[in-house]
Parts: structure tokens; sequence; C-alpha cells
């Protein structure tokens, strides 16, 4: 279960903010029915239909569980808060890297000596320590809601979960803690992960913080400390990397030794984690920039000189690989975006100012273990297992640069409307069919809102990609254009819905879940083939966009899937495509050619009937003619 921070302590501001609504039953029905029909076998439908109509019917169980979260919405801060985070994170018992971890990959650092990227890292810990006292003296100016129905505020409790969280592992289920932050000038303390040892970074001495010129001093210490063949302890960090209910396990082994628990409390109580990484021994492309962020590269490169349950973990690589991982839980993208700019702007903006007075300051301190056979054999068990998952990711980041979000605005479409229905018909490409998609939608405009989705695999997106593979050439360039808008105004109009409180996923899950805590019969319509298909999203997809050169990345949610995350910028659009090499049915490089294939095909149809809509009326032979796409 999460443990909040108290009332007192949570941000004034967002108690403003409305409470996240419960949507009519019927609405979210009749939506339900729709986002599934054309996804599903007619003989299906009829079935699901069925159970949908029982569920709903008057004076039935649908009408009880509703009635029971309208009580919860009235009594708690927000109602889905807790059943959300449990479904999306906590019961999952996957492992953290690849699985549920994203991760902001910086641009290529240019590291000229080996104390370049101590000089980066120190002046990244400075930046980090700023941020996070704008964030302690709430002094962050308040996010107001940008494309659909922009200017709204939004709530800023995420921000406060950056440095504070950490997530437990359980043999069951995760805990996902939330420290009250200490006062500015209390001792303070990071953890520095370098050779796959773990150094205690105190950033306060004295009642003053480090300068970046004492950062940079303890950082060399430590590099020199890990260099200490005849002191390296295990990679316990790499016990991180497994799944959940392993990692629970090892860490109750762990437990037992009070070295053991000192140093675990240590790491579990610091601000972040900074990996001073070795090469990693890759051609430095985004592609392989994004792999060694995700995981390290495995148990014979940085994989284990992790921590994968704090929230924040920024990776400085000794080969100009660097960037940001965090722990999904406590925050969604845009938060991670807004401290990596932040930060980004920082490096780039200060130099290392020589320090005119020296202050005797304590070393770091190397964190122990004790180690027994048994523990050696999960930490041997723990790295084949983050081997396979390393072995079997399939990632391609894919830069379009055949234009970008201004095309799609002159053209009067939302850009990312415009790129979800791109994404379905690179599906189409490959596969001739849809399937259930998964698109994150903020519902920050509410107190405590994370997210919702966007379930972008439309009847009218369908109708479309139908039209443009079509082979036979039965649609006109209009009739197509038609189809485009008419998929773009139906994924636009399901973001408005999904960002003022009104999606279906959500919904449902608070209804499963009532049914659940009042000990009922698991109705119907949740044990029908197309609720259980609806909630395997083959497809995850996010847009986070930057305002700086970096991109965010992820793997994807079920093994027979893909990951896409994109960064629209005004000329280009940054796709990162991930997927698993043991599915024969996936191919990262597939669909990126497709989608590369697709983005093009739609915009050769924007010009042509932009180009026949200017032409005058005794001059558009051809514009309704029948084209064959993509010939």
């Amino acid at each position: 279960m999460p443990i909040m921070e108290k009332e007192t302590e949570r941000d004034r501001g967002s108690q403003e903010l409305p409470k996240v609504p419960v949507p009519p039953l019927k609405q979210t029905l009749d939506t339900y029915l729709k986002c599934v029909r054309h996804l599903v076998k007619e003989e299906q439908f009829k079935k699901t239909k069925a159970a949908v109509e029982k569920f709903g019917a008057p004076g039935g169980v649908g009408e009880v569980l509703q009635k029971k979260l309208l009580e919860r919405r009235d009594k708690t801060t927000n109602w889905i808060y807790d059943y959300w985070l449990e479904d999306m994170y906590l019961n999952n018992r996957l492992a953290l890297p690849v699985n549920s971890n994203p991760v902001m990959v910086f641009p290529k650092q240019m590291f000229k000596d080996q104390k370049e990227p101590l000089r980066f890292a120190a002046r990244l810990i400075r930046g980090v320590l700023e941020y996070k006292a704008l964030i302690d003296a709430r002094a962050l100016p308040v996010d107001f809601a940008r494309g659909q129905l922009a200017g709204t505020p939004l709530c800023m409790e995420q921000y406060y979960r950056l440095f504070t969280s950490y997530r437990y592992p359980g043999l069951k289920t995760d805990e996902l803690r939330v420290r009250a932050s200490a006062a500015p000038s209390a001792p303070e303390h990071m953890i520095v992960a370098c050779k796959n040892q773990f150094f205690v970074l105190d950033v306060v001495a004295n009642n003053k913080q480090l300068n970046e010129m004492e950062i940079f001093t303890q950082l060399e210490k430590i590099v020199k400390m890990s260099e200490s063949a005849e002191e390296r302890l295990p990679p316990v960090g790499i016990l991180t990397s497994d799944g959940r209910t392993e990692w629970a396990q090892a860490r109750d082994a762990l437990m037992k030794d009070r070295v053991n628990r000192d140093s675990l409390a240590m790491i579990e109580t610091c601000a972040c984690v900074v990996c001073l990484d070795e090469p990693g021994g890759l051609q430095p492309s985004d592609t392989n920039r994004a792999l060694l962020m995700l995981h390290g590269g495995g148990r014979e490169r940085n994989g284990a000189n992790r921590w994968y349950d704090k929230s924040m973990q920024f990776v400085v690589g000794m080969d100009g690989v660097c960037g940001v991982v965090c722990e999904h839980s406590a925050f969604e993208g845009i938060v991670l975006v807004q401290c990596s700019e932040y930060l980004m702007k920082y490096i780039a903006g200060s130099t290392m100012a020589k320090s005119t007075t020296f202050r005797e300051i304590p070393p770091p301190r190397r964190l122990l273990w004790k180690c027994n056979p048994h523990i050696q054999g999960l930490l041997t068990a723990s790295g084949d297992r983050l081997q396979r998952l390393v072995d079997n990711l399939d990632m391609d980041v894919f830069k379009f640069s055949a234009y970008g979000k201004e095309f799609i605005k002159k053209h009067r479409m939302s850009p990312d409307a415009y790129i979800q229905v791109a994404l379905q018909l690179a599906f189409y490409k490959c596969t001739g069919r849809l399937v259930s998609t998964y698109e994150s939608a903020s519902i920050r405009r509410f107190r405590q809102g994370r997210v919702d989705n966007i379930r972008s695999a439309t009847a009218e997106a369908l109708a479309f990609v139908e039209s443009v593979a079509d082979e036979r050439a039965t649609f006109t360039d209009s009739q197509r254009m038609s189809r485009l808008r008419e998929a773009v105004k139906a994924q636009t109009d399901y973001t408005i819905a999904a960002i003022t409180g009104m999606a279906i996923d959500n919904h449902l899950l608070g209804l499963l879940r009532i049914a659940q805590e009042l000990k009922m019969e698991k109705p119907e319509i949740f044990c029908d083939e197309t609720y259980l298909a609806s909630n395997q999203f083959i497809l995850s997809t996010s847009q986070v966009p930057t305002t700086v050169e970096m991109f965010c990345c992820y793997g994807p949610v079920v093994p027979n899937g893909y990951g896409a995350c994109y960064n629209p910028q005004s000329d280009h659009i940054v796709f990162c495509v991930s997927s698993f090499w043991e599915n024969t049915e996936t191919s990262s490089a597939v669909f990126v050619k497709a989608l590369n294939e697709g983005l093009l095909e739609i915009r050769d149809l924007c010009n042509r009937c932009c180009a026949a809509a200017a032409k005058p009326a005794n001059g558009s032979q051809g514009a309704g003619q029948p084209h064959k796409s993509g010939k």
C-alpha cells in the first residue's frame, strides 16, 4: 500500500483543485462498447454487449457499485489514486528495468579526460540541490495545462515526491513510501554508485551545503576508493533489477545482518542516486544510449551499478552517455522532463567557481555488505535474469526528419492526435489489424491527479487506415482526407474526455475494486474475454515533449507488444520504439519502417488535398480521382 504524506504537508494549492469526478455509469459502459466493438469478432461482441447490459441494468450490480464509488469520492481526496497505483505499479511483479522504469536520455557529452565526467556530475548534483531547495520551499511556479484546454492550473504534488520517495519491494505487493522533506540545514545525503559499489555522499557539512568544487573533490575520492580491488564488495545493486517478489525475498535475506540493514537504510533514505558508469563499450548511437540507460548493459557492463527502487537515478557515463532513470510509481513523465530540463540548463549555464576557502570535510563512506553463500546464489540468479532481459530488448530510436509539429498545425490538426493516428497506421501496416492501445492522459487538473488512458484504436482510426491500405484504390483523396480528419477528431475528443476525468479505464477499475472490497462474485463484465484483452495493451504509447535536446523511452508492457514514446519538435519527431526479440510477431525495425512510410503517406495526402483545394474550380481534374497510396 502507498504511504502518502500527511495532509498538512501536501501542496496547499492542490487542495483548491476539484476532486477527480466519477463519470456517469451509462456513459462509461456506452463508451466501453464503442471502444471495443471494432477490435473483436462479432460473436464475441454479442457476449460482451450482453454482459455490459446486465451490469448496467436498472437496480443491477453496476448501480450498486457506482453508488459505493460516489460515496468513496466524497470521503477521499482522490477516489482512484490508491486503486490505480496498486494496479499500475505496486501489484506488478515484473522487474523495474525495461518493464516499468522510464529513462530520460541526455545529449551525448563529449568528455575530453577522466576529470570532466566528475565535473559534470558535481555540477549536476549542485543543480539537483538547487532544484530540491525550490521544491522544499514550495517555490516552484504552478504548472498550467498546455495543448487541449490549455491554461488550467495543475496539481504539483508529484514534484514533492521526486527526492523523497522510495519503492519497497514486497512478496505480493510493493509499498511506496514518501518522506517529509528535511529542513534545508539538516544533514542530507546522496548515494553514489561506482564500479558496482555504493558510497554515502553527505551534501551538508557543518550546516552548510557543499559547493561544486567540494562535491567534485568528494567524487574523486569515491572513484579512488572504488578502484581498491581488495575492498571490492558483492554487486548488491543487481538484486534491485530482479522481479519484485525475488528482490523482496533477497532483501529479507540481506536484512538478517545488521551491517546490511544499516547500508539499506542509507540507500532507502537518500535524496537520489548518482551512478558513475564505466564506458558502455557500444557505438554511441541514440539507440545504444537508450539501451544503456534502460538496463545498464547487463551484469558485464553497468547493470549492477544501479538501485532501481530509488525514484531518481542520475547516470553519468565516463564515455559521455548520461541521463536519468526514474522509478515511475511516484510521478509521471512531465515531472521528470521539467526536472531534467532545469538540470540541463543549470549545467549549461554554470562554471565551476574556484573555492577561496578550504573546509575540512569528512571523506565519503563506502556502504558495507555481508554476503553468505545463499545471498551469493541470489546475486548470480538476479544477474542471469537481468542478462535475459538485456538480450531480449529490441530498441529502435528513430528521428523522423521529413516534418514536425508545425506541418501538422498548418493543416489544422492536433499534433498528438495526428501522431496517434500515424501509430495506428503503422501497426495496421505490420499486422493488418488494430489492437487495444494505451496513451497516457494527465489528470493533474484534479487533486492528486495522475493519469487515465486515451484509447487510441478508435473506429474512426480503423476506417482511415483501411482506406490508406486499400489496394483496390476505391477511395478518393478527399474521402481519405475526410477519414483522417474524423480519426484526428475522435482522438482529440477522447483526449479531452480523459483529461477532464471522463475516460473509462479508471472508472472500470474503480468499479471492479469496489466489488472486490464488498467480496462480491466478480461481475461478468470483468470476466469477459473482451475486457481481459482490452487491458492487454499491445501498443503502449506516450507523448513526452521536451524543449531541450533529450528524449524519453521505456519498454513494452506485454511480451507481444510495442512501447512507443515520441517527442514532437517543430521540424522533426523523435520516436523510441521498443519490443522483445523473443516474440516473433514484433520487430522494432519493421514497425519503424511502417511508421516512416505512414507519416510520409499522410503528409503526401495532406499536400495533395491542400493543392487540390487551392486550384480554381475548372482546374481540378484528378483531385477527386482514386489514388493508390504509396505508389
